[in-house]
């Protein structure tokens, strides 16, 4: 009944649950950008057909602020869903909050395009419509011991800190450990710390007393921040700085220079071209999110947090036109057969819990006040800086 009341009006209705305000605002409103310049570029190339030869159908986008707390994320899933009826559900960003909303979806049969949570958790409790646009973040790191065998013979220490709270930096750091001695290192230690921290001079120093070769740091986007911005004053102590935070304009333009030679994980980065044979290309996905992004003052660069939102909005339309219906359960049956690629990469998900396994990050370094992707080779821009000082 939802379907053919918007389809009456010509109508695809989308909605978000997104962080405007909160400790996630940054990427929550470029995750807003980015699906606004997805659902503008579609309407103006004449909006999603359901069959061959129909009339395309244009998207209304809705929004609410979740204020980056979970409890807020759930009630606007909610509305979405009881209140907007959406047709497309878009996750929001930060693994907390779409864990969240994954579970309102759940509840309701509704699939969700999950673009903003990469926690390997919200794939595990059996939820049936999850749709993974993101590499996983056990992922995110596992070819950094790789990557820095490369460059060295000596390397031979690792040192992990992490946030205690949420599945994410377990999740991230667990890529890292299984591989460690498979590539000749040692696991020195595993420090944690409160998610609520401001402070890290004392844990900096710490750290630095430590001194691996690879410094491994996951944490919130804030955490992340501040640690970096305290081991700047340590630089000697470690030959490699991963943060997970590292590849963000946001980074830089807290650290500065001193974000000269950190490194760390990033689901899309300007400077590559995937094949693709479906929708649009890099250069014109780009070119809209540089003109859509004038409405960030603070933060007006295209990060990926834009770039994946308007990659689920890709992805959603191509399930919509293979299924020709937004009937929910045809949808998650159809993106779990497909398998194609966008300007954003392959996707492909496993057919059972939804997770995406047709795509891989790319690893990137500040080198000389330019971000560079350093791994893996095939989009290599420039090779890993070690020892970074």
């Amino acid at each position: 009944m939802v379907n053919s009341q918007q389809n009456r009006r010509n109508v695809i209705k989308a909605g978000i649950s997104v962080s405007l305000t909160g400790q996630f605002q940054v990427q929550g409103k470029q995750a807003l950008v980015g699906l606004q310049a997805w659902a503008n570029d579609v309407n103006r190339s004449g909006g999603i057909p359901l069959s061959s030869g129909s009339a395309g159908l244009t998207v209304d986008l809705v929004h609410y602020d979740d204020a980056s707390i979970a409890g807020q994320a759930r009630q606007a899933t909610e509305h979405l869903i009881l209140q907007d009826r959406v047709d497309l559900l878009f996750g929001p960003y930060s693994s907390v909050l779409a864990s969240t909303s994954a579970a309102v979806a759940e509840q309701h049969n509704r699939v969700m395009w999950n673009q903003g949570g990469a926690s390997d958790d919200v794939y595990k409790q059996g939820y049936r419509y999850v749709v993974g646009i993101l590499t996983p973040a056990t992922r995110y790191l596992s070819e950094l011991l790789p990557m820095v065998r490369e460059s060295s013979q000596e390397a031979a220490t690792v040192g992990i800190v992490r946030a205690s709270t949420g599945s994410f930096p377990k999740a991230v750091t667990s890529g890292v450990e299984s591989r460690v001695e498979r590539w000749g290192f040692k696991l020195d230690f595993i420090e944690e710390y409160d998610v609520v921290a401001t402070d890290f001079s004392e844990l900096a120093r710490k750290l630095a007393v430590a001194a691996p070769d690879v410094l491994v740091a996951v944490g919130r986007i804030g955490n992340d921040l501040s640690l970096a911005h305290c081991l700047v004053n340590h630089r000697p102590a470690f030959k490699a700085v991963a943060v997970v935070a590292a590849p963000i304009q946001q980074f830089r333009d807290r650290l500065s220079q001193d974000s000269e030679g950190f490194l760390g994980p990033s689901q899309w980065e300007s400077g590559l071209s995937y094949p693709h044979d479906y929708g649009p290309s890099s250069r014109e996905v780009l070119e809209s999110l540089v003109s859509r992004s004038r409405a960030l003052e603070e933060h007006p660069a295209v990060d990926y947090p834009m770039v994946q939102a308007y990659a689920a909005g890709v992805v959603a339309r191509r399930c919509v036109q293979a299924s020709g219906s937004l009937d929910n359960d045809g949808l998650r049956e159809v993106a779990s057969e497909l398998d194609f690629s966008t300007f954003y990469g392959r996707f492909k998900i496993d057919s059972v819990t939804g997770r995406q396994v047709g795509r891989s990050v790319v690893l990137a370094q500040w080198q000389s006040g330019i971000k560079k992707v350093v791994w893996p080779l095939e989009h290599r821009q420039a090779k890993l800086v070690y020892p970074w000082s």
